[in-house]
């Protein structure tokens, strides 16, 4: 037992270093992930797979794993019911859950690494020390999105295969099985980790002879199509798609040489010094370490995995790099592995120069990092409760103003105003519309504003650059003929509208006054529902 607490107090003092950095992002959590805590409320009320109760089915979740661990949070009363110790629990089960898989990365970190360095501990807390100060890691880690977990799949993998090559068992059946399974948690978790059913095979037929590989390869690839396969056919049973309906609304195609390019952007973001240090690093813990070698190969692979699905992926605007959590995590297991072996390997002498030229390396990177971190916390993505009070809530009252019982809103943003509107909600972007979605996927605008004016016809539209100049919405004649501007900024275009036809009376001239008391109250409030205040229940019909 006494050998377990290093282990222990490792994996414990990494976890927390990451909390630490988490805790600068506040309550923080992100608007897209309220998209999902949406989706698990109204399967649990028996609404089923749907933004909205009485919504038409739409998969506008690309996460079903992280999915189920919240429709289980609120079975259990432990999500999207109050507060829990002071903290909203829409906040702190996901921040917890995030920890949580933070916690397993590092164990199979410590899993793999026990098998050949006596210093297992070490090199799991250096691990979590490095991925403490990746402002990238954290944040998407603690957004109440599902990147925490993807991680987790994607280091048991790792882990599992390290330990395969170590042992010699990289053949064995049970091995390929376990790489299957964990390979389709990886992509059911997000829609690029199915990339990672490549990494046992490949592994497999580097370090075993082809004819011992077949079985267990063919056995890895079976154990992940089959729990896969059987998704794929209830998501077109369900939603009439194979792919999520935000793969379409976000228009991702399929990988081209072009994509090579973004290679240089994660290493651009750590800093080009400290990448070089890294390599250099991992070069000399293939020349001095031999033991290293065959298991450091075998890390290798799921590493240049995770920057293949990086590369593929459509940019995120303004993302702070969302989409490269399972590359910082192999990154870092990588160098503090081979950091911590080429040290122990090296005389007292080149110990100290590696040393200096590891901390030299870091000098650029550590303040940039910073900047970037405490520049994201000051002015986060697109934060839950923001929208929630300016859409959600906003909205409500404007419904409210004008005696409206029944109506519809067109947004941009739709994860907090799920949660919180009483009107139908209408995604212009299309994550969770499937027809908006064919439109923005093809570039038919044209036809996105033919639907949303003659089809949709929404009681309530919210314009915002650049979005609705790109879909020429605020250009179209019909905004100035059938709406009416209830608040608009001094360009005119960012704003909101009611439709003519919802109105009677002095209705205009009342929602404009609501809008004049209110709608400064909202945005002077903006600081704290950035930092994720904003109540602690989040419930359809709630007002500013």
């Amino acid at each position: 037992m006494a050998a377990r607490w290093p282990a222990v107090a490792a994996v414990a003092g990494g976890t927390a270093l990451i909390g630490l950095h988490g805790w600068s992002y506040g309550n923080w959590i992100n608007d897209d992930a309220a998209i999902t805590f949406a989706y698990a409320r109204d399967l649990v009320d028996g609404a089923g797979p749907v933004l909205q109760p009485g919504a038409e089915p739409v998969e506008g979740f690309s996460n079903p794993v992280w999915l189920v661990l919240l429709v289980l949070g609120k079975v259990l009363r432990l999500f999207d019911t109050g507060a829990i110790f002071g903290v909203p629990d829409y906040v702190l089960f996901p921040k917890m859950l995030g920890l949580l898989c933070c916690a397993g990365v590092l164990a199979a970190c410590h899993f793999a690494v026990s098998r050949v360095t006596r210093w297992a501990w070490l090199v799991t807390l250096f691990a979590g020390g490095l991925l403490a100060a990746i402002p990238s890691y954290v944040i998407w880690s603690l957004s109440g999105l599902e990147n925490p977990l993807y991680a987790l799949a994607v280091a048991w993998l790792a882990a599992l295969l390290f330990r395969a090559v170590v042992d010699g068992r990289v053949a064995a059946v049970r091995v390929g099985l376990a790489a299957g399974l964990l390979a389709v948690l990886a992509a059911l978790t997000r829609p690029d980790g199915a990339i990672f059913v490549l990494a046992y095979p490949v592994v497999a037929l580097v370090f075993a002879r082809r004819w011992r590989a077949l079985l267990p390869a063919g056995v890895s690839v079976l154990a992940f199509a089959v729990p896969y396969g059987v998704y794929l056919l209830w998501r077109h049973a369900e939603f009439g798609r194979w792919v999520p309906n935000t793969a379409v609304a976000k228009n991702q195609q399929p990988p081209s040489w072009s994509n090579a390019g973004r290679v240089v952007e994660p290493v651009e973001y750590l800093g080009w010094p400290v990448v070089l240090a890294g390599l250099v690093t991992v070069g000399l813990a293939f020349w001095l370490v031999p033991a290293l070698r065959r298991p450091l190969v075998a890390w290798l692979v799921p590493l240049v995995l995770a920057l293949a699905a990086y590369c593929v992926l459509n940019p995120e605007p303004g993302g702070e790099f969302r989409f490269a959590t399972p590359l910082w995590t192999m990154a870092a297991l990588v160098a503090a592995l081979a950091a911590v072996e080429v040290m122990r390997a090296l005389s007292v002498r080149w110990r100290a120069a590696l040393a200096v030229v590891l901390v030299a390396a870091a000098v650029p990177s550590a303040p940039a990092l910073a900047d970037s971190g405490r520049g994201f916390a000051s002015g986060p993505v697109v934060p839950l409760c923001q929208i929630a009070e300016r859409y959600g809530r906003l909205f409500n009252g404007y419904a409210d103003t004008i005696g409206l019982r029944e109506g519809s809103a067109l947004l941009p943003d739709v994860g907090g105003t799920a949660l919180t509107s009483r009107l139908r909600v209408v995604d212009s972007v299309g994550l969770a519309d499937a027809r908006i979605a064919d439109l923005v996927s093809t570039g038919d605008f044209p036809g996105l504003r033919d639907y949303v004016f003659d089809e949709v016809k929404p009681t309530f539209i919210h314009t915002h650059v650049p979005w609705t100049d790109l879909t020429g919405l605020t250009s179209d004649g019909r905004l100035a003929v059938e709406y009416a501007a209830v608040v608009l900024d001094r360009t005119g275009k960012n704003g909101d509208w009611v439709r003519l036809d919802a109105l009677d009376g002095d209705d205009l001239v009342n929602l404009r006054a609501y809008a004049r008391v209110t709608v400064p109250r909202v945005e002077a409030s903006r600081a704290a529902a950035v930092t994720g205040r904003c109540g602690d229940v989040l419930r359809p019909g709630q007002v500013p």
